[in-house]
């Protein structure tokens, strides 16, 4: 399957890989979470119109809407609407037809999707998850009285959480092999327009951001699912994840708000007719600005035991980070100063978001205060900062949606409406958040309050329905556009610089003709094969980009990413009403824990069904992604520095590589964490020695069968590599055999992991390298499969080759576990 149905079919958004669609399928599918969202924040704030609540929702009724609020806009909504941009137009932008991976594309949407419906499964399961969208511990796990009530429901939202970071993941790759090694010729990094500068730089940050939620998501996990111990105990699980979590959280501020900064960029061009001022100097802070996230976590742990050197430390780079905000703040104001302002709907919205975020950024540093954030920490002071932050980068993307609409859909929309629009929008905003500053003694997330913050609450509560009532102006406005509009020209904005709109509106399937060129300094386009050709003969590299424009085929469909979507959806969703069954094995063993008290266990049939089912539809459909024939000719011509000399594959697998680094990084230090806090001399664990040290060698010697197998491919040798092949799987057998030996062992003794956090910490660890094995084995049995039917790798090994990188890594990685587990 790879021709596309038309757009008016159903089965056209099934099956579709082009970038344009999927950026379709992710801004309309961002929206629906906003309203979903948003009902929940009216819903609770019209319960907070008196002290005490209306009584429209129970104590743990609030608790799950405010936490779903906050979960569902800051993971389902913000980023996911950015990558929806991002799709649809950074390939427009650098000039390439499509992104490196289009099939990976699509199966990072539809992960996406399904850990929506996820989520939004999760308050069917008895109750969703309710205790915050920061999952502080030990408010994370089941407690330990009721270990088993409605565990279902927390455990499919921590699940959705876990797949859209997959999702996350899988994106963040493809953005980065395509903008790193296919822009267009002449088109270098410093020249990348402004948004696509800012989506680089936020898919950097992504990659070991999510990274380090994943790591901490999938102890979670494993603690909700398993009942294991990292997050129940009094040995510093608070802490722990407080630094795990916020160790993503705060580069999340930036994840979200940089692509609302490139919109804001793009339009203050535009609507002002001059190009930013100080477009370096913007760039470089925007650059310190990523690195300088990874440096600040700690600020939100101010009113933890940490040492008040540390806090001061972190107070100052809190503080520094704000500096080169202020250099961005300034040039966008010079650039309007400088400017002819053209006063339209995008441009309003992204003025309004510079108003807001001053606002929020001003009363941000008040936290960034050691002292002061004593007195402000988990009040409405936080809640309404957060807000001027985190929703003046919203204002801006509703500016990135009337910006680009006319190359979107083809269809221009009315300005009258769309200023309407604004009006009711920043009136809104204003009157719902403005007012938590007053009311900044309320504790957050708590429906009780003083009688003489009753006015400011009421307030914030008519401002939320205005702004509401805003996106219904705005859908409005959309959909009288897309059905009485006029027609859009390819360029509606006099003074818009970038490449996609020099093509008409909306954009064809391959987006361009003939390939666009920066060679000569500005935009043109080069039609190849007439330019490869002298009397009929193409000559040199010029006939290679002939031949790759007019003879190969790139497809746009295939089924399978939905497929794989769905069988994990189902998997996960049959994991998450698995606890009662590790309850009831916990109760049948010789000494159960006595934190998990005895409890009724009323485990379903469904959820082990589901999750065997979920296993079948996910086999399958892997299985047929994988044999597929999937046509993705590499851009001949274009710009590659810094990555020229490594394909998009190879660069592709470095860069998943990079973020699980980052994942095992917090795993370990999950372990030097623990064991520091709890005495490094006080670990009980008694593991086998020779066992590791035997599984060592063997893991790097079924590196060297690997490394043999490549050798044995480059010569065209099927049977010496086959043989190699088999051996490495032969080799992994063993490794896991042993592993199974030492866990039994371990069985045996009355040592499983619930008994303790040294336990639940090795197994856990151990147990993460050994899926990683199990994956890497599953992946060499299927091509060992492909060896055998279709003499693969034998004209193009690099596969074997991009194999061999994973499996190093995990060998690399048991280097590291081996001494740690079994030496220390």
């Amino acid at each position: 399957m790879s021709d596309l149905p038309p757009m008016t079919s159903v089965k056209r958004w099934l099956v579709t890989t082009n970038h344009k669609d999927v950026g379709i399928l992710y801004i309309a599918t961002a929206l629906f979470f906003l309203l979903l969202g948003g009902v929940l924040a009216l819903l609770f704030r019209a319960h907070l119109w008196v002290p005490g609540g209306t009584g429209l929702l129970e104590n743990m009724e609030f608790n799950q809407a405010v936490t779903a609020h906050g979960l569902l806009m800051v993971f389902w909504f913000l980023s996911p609407i950015a990558s929806g941009f991002a799709n649809y137009f950074v390939p427009l932008q650098i000039g390439a037809k499509d992104l490196a991976f289009p099939r990976l594309n699509a199966l990072s949407y539809w992960f996406y999707l399904f850990s929506g419906i996820l989520m939004g499964v999760s308050f069917f399961q008895g109750k969703t998850f309710a205790g915050g969208w920061t999952m502080y511990a030990p408010l994370n796990v089941p407690s330990f009285n009721t270990v088993m009530e409605a565990t279902a429901g927390g455990n499919a939202t921590v699940l959705a959480l876990l797949l859209f970071v997959i999702s996350i993941t899988i994106g963040t790759v493809n953005f980065l092999v395509t903008i790193h090694r296919s822009r267009a010729e002449g088109l270098g990094l410093w020249n990348m327009p402004m948004f696509t500068w800012s989506w680089l730089l936020t898919i950097w940050m992504m990659l070991f951001a999510f990274a380090a939620l994943l790591a901490a998501l999938l102890l979670l996990s494993i603690d909700r699912v398993m009942l294991t111990q990292y997050f129940s105990t009094d040995q510093g699980s608070s802490l722990l994840w407080a630094h795990l979590f916020w160790f993503f959280g705060h580069p999340e501020v930036y994840i979200v708000f940089f692509p609302a900064l490139g919109i804001m960029f793009e339009t203050f061009q535009t609507f002002t007719g001059r190009r930013l001022v100080g477009r370096k100097w913007v760039i470089i802070a925007m650059v310190l600005v990523a690195v300088q996230s990874f440096l600040v976590w700690m600020h939100h742990m101010f009113l933890t035991a940490i040492n008040l050197e540390i806090k001061t430390l972190f107070m100052a780079t809190t503080i520094g980070i704000s500096l080169p905000f202020d250099l961005m703040v300034f040039a966008l104001i010079y650039t309007m100063v400088k400017g002819r302002v053209r006063f339209t709907t995008p441009f309003l919205f992204s003025l309004g978001a510079l108003v807001l975020f001053i606002l929020g950024g001003i009363t941000g540093v008040f936290l960034g205060a050691v002292v002061l954030d004593y007195e402000f920490r988990g009040t409405y002071w936080v809640v309404a900062h957060f807000h001027y932050v985190m929703v003046s980068g919203v204002t801006a993307l509703v500016a990135g949606i009337y910006y680009w609409w006319p190359k979107i859909s083809g269809k221009m929309y009315s300005e009258t409406l769309g200023k309407i629009n604004f009006a009711v929008y920043f009136i809104g905003f204003n009157l719902l958040y403005f007012p938590m500053f007053l009311a900044w003694e309320t504790p957050r997330r708590v429906f009780d309050y003083s009688e003489g913050a009753q006015i400011y609450h009421q307030a914030s509560t008519v401002g939320a329905f205005v702004l509401g009532a805003s996106f219904l102006i705005m859908f409005f406005t959309l959909g009288k556009s897309l059905l009485t509009g006029p027609d859009a020209p390819d360029n509606p904005w006099e003074y818009s610089r970038t490449a996609e709109w020099a093509i008409p509106s909306p954009p064809p399937l391959e987006n361009w003709t003939d390939r666009p060129s920066y060679a000569s300094g500005r935009l043109e386009f080069v039609d190849d094969a007439a330019a490869a050709t002298d009397g009929g003969v193409a000559t040199g590299h010029e006939a290679t980009a002939a031949d790759t424009a007019h003879e190969e085929h790139a497809d746009h469909a295939s089924i399978w990413p939905l497929g794989i979507g769905l069988g994990t959806f189902v998997f996960f969703l049959g994991l998450s009403g698995m606890t009662p069954y590790v309850y009831e094995f916990i109760q049948g063993t010789d000494h159960p824990p006595e934190h998990l008290a005895d409890a009724a266990v009323d485990p379903s049939i469904t959820y082990p069904i589901l999750t065997l089912l979920g296993v079948g539809i996910l086999g399958v459909s892997l299985f047929k992604f994988g044999v597929e024939e999937f046509n993705v000719p590499e851009t001949a011509i274009a710009e590659r520095w810094p990555f020229g000399g490594v394909g998009n594959t190879k660069f592709g697998v470095w860069v998943f590589l990079a973020s699980d680094v980052v994942v095992f990084g917090g795993a370990i230090g999950a372990y030097v964490f623990m064991r520091l806090h709890g005495g490094w001399d006080n670990w009980h664990l008694d593991t086998i020695t020779m066992a590791g040290l035997f599984n060592t060698y063997v893991l790097l010697t079924s590196s060297f069968t690997v490394i043999l197998a490549l050798a044995f491919a480059e010569r065209k040798n099927k049977k010496a590599m086959l043989g190699s092949m088999v051996a490495t799987v032969l080799l992994a057998f063993v490794f896991m055999g042993v592993k199974a030996f030492e866990y039994s062992s371990k069985f045996a003794d009355g040592h499983y992991w619930f008994s303790g956090i040294d336990y639940s910490i090795y197994f856990v660890t151990t147990g993460l390298h050994a899926l990683h094995v199990l994956l890497g084995v599953l992946v060499a049995l299927f091509m060992i499969y492909r060896i055998v039917s279709v003499d693969a790798y034998l004209e193009d090994h690099r596969p074997v080759e991009f194999f061999g990188l994973y499996w190093h890594f995990v060998d690399i990685v048991w280097v590291f576990l081996f001494p740690l587990f079994y030496l220390m």
